[in-house]
C-alpha cells in the first residue's frame, strides 16, 4: 500500500495509491510517502514518480553502519531498527528512511503504533512538518519515547522478580525463565538503542539536515544515551537476581540432600541391628530366649533415638 502525504496550503491530505498506471502530477506538494509492505510493482512506481533507489531486502537487515546509513549527494538512506513487543519473542523490525530534496519516504512490512501517532500529530499540526526531515524526527522522537516506556515495563518486572526471589518463598524453574526472558528483551532493546544512536549521530554530522531539526536530534541522543545506560543497569540486576535465585536454590537442594544424610544415619544403626539378628547361624544365644524378639525392637529403637539425639544438640536439625 502506498500513502502520499500531501501538502495542500496549510492543511495535509493523505491520497492512497491504488491505480499504479497514474502518474502523479505534482511530486513537489508531495511530502512524506509511506509505503507498508509493498509489491515489486508499488516500489517501481514509487521509483518512477519520486527518481529514488529502494535498497533491497537484505541490505537492510545488514548491521554494518554503511548499510544502516548512505549519504550522497542526492540524499541519505537509512535503515533503522523499531523494537515488536507483540509476540512472546521481542524482536527488531526494519524500517527504511529515504530522505531525498524535502520528500521522506519510508518502507516498512508491518503496521507500527508510531506511525499512526505521527500521522495524528501531522493532520493537527502540519505547520511543524515542514519537510521530510521534521517528520522522520517526530516518528525517532515517538520510537524513543516508546522504548523508554518499554525500558520502563522491564524495570518494574525486575523489581516484581526481586520481590519474588528475595522472599526465597516461590523459587521455581519459572523465575529462572522470566529472568532469561527479560533479558533477552533487554539485550533486544539495547541493540535497538545502539542502532539509533549511530543514526542520530550520523544524521547530525550531516550538512543536509536543517539546523531546528540538528537541535532535536542532539536532544534524541542524549535521551537514547541514557537510555542505553539503563539496559546495561537492568542486565547488571537481572545478573545479581540469577544469581541470588541459583544461590537459593542450591541451598533448597542442600537442606534436601541433608534430609536424606540424616536419614540414613538414622536408620543404619537398626538395619544393622536387624541384619544381624537375622542371621540364620544355628548357635545364636538369643534364638531360644522368650525376650529376643523384644529385646532386638528395643535395640534398634534407642539405635535410631541416639542419632537423633546427637544431631538435635549439634543444631543440625
Amino acid at each position: 500500500m502506498i500513502r502520499l502525504f500531501v501538502r495542500k496550503q496549510h492543511t495535509i491530505k493523505i491520497e492512497t495509491i491504488e491505480d499504479l498506471s497514474v502518474k502523479w502530477e505534482n511530486p513537489q506538494d508531495v511530502l512524506w510517502i509511506d509505503i507498508i509492505s509493498p509489491t515489486d510493482e508499488e516500489l517501481k512506481w514509487v521509483s518512477e514518480q519520486f527518481e529514488v533507489e529502494f535498497p533491497s531486502r537484505q541490505e537492510t537487515q545488514e548491521i554494518e553502519i554503511s548499510s544502516r546509513y548512505f549519504e550522497d549527494e542526492e540524499g541519505i538512506t537509512i535503515n533503522a531498527y523499531f523494537l515488536i513487543t507483540e509476540k512472546e519473542t521481542p524482536y527488531n523490525e526494519t524500517v527504511t528512511f529515504i530522505l531525498k530534496k524535502h520528500h521522506l519516504i519510508t518502507v516498512r512490512y508491518k503496521e507500527l503504533k508510531t506511525f499512526k501517532e505521527l500521522v495524528k500529530k501531522l493532520m493537527l499540526n502540519p505547520s511543524a512538518y515542514e519537510d521530510g526531515y521534521y517528520i522522520m524526527a517526530g516518528i525517532l522522537e515517538i520510537r524513543i519515547d516508546t522504548d523508554a516506556d518499554t525500558l520502563e515495563f522491564i524495570t518494574r518486572e525486575i523489581s516484581k522478580l526481586g520481590k519474588i526471589v528475595f522472599t526465597g518463598i516461590d523459587i521455581t524453574e519459572e523465575i529462572l525463565e522470566s529472568i532469561s526472558f527479560y533479558e533477552e528483551m533487554n539485550m533486544t532493546i539495547r541493540e535497538n538503542l545502539i542502532d539509533k544512536q549511530r543514526i542520530l549521530s550520523s544524521l547530525l554530522k550531516s550538512y543536509k539536515v536543517p539546523k531546528e531539526v540538528r537541535e532535536e536530534l542532539r536532544i534524541m541522543i542524549k535521551d537514547v544515551n541514557s537510555l542505553i545506560e539503563y539496559t546495561t543497569f537492568n542486565f547488571e540486576r537481572l545478573d545479581y537476581l540469577q544469581n541470588t535465585f541459583l544461590g537459593l536454590l542450591n541451598i533448597q537442594q542442600n537442606q534436601v540432600i541433608k534430609i536424606f544424610t540424616i536419614m540414613s544415619v538414622i536408620f543404619l544403626p537398626p538395619t544393622l541391628i536387624a541384619s544381624i539378628y537375622g542371621m540364620n547361624f544355628h548357635f545364636m544365644p538369643e534364638l531360644d530366649w522368650k525376650y529376643g524378639y523384644p529385646f532386638a525392637i528395643l535395640l534398634m529403637i534407642i539405635s535410631a533415638l541416639i542419632p537423633l539425639i546427637v544431631f538435635k544438640k549439634k543444631g543440625w536439625l
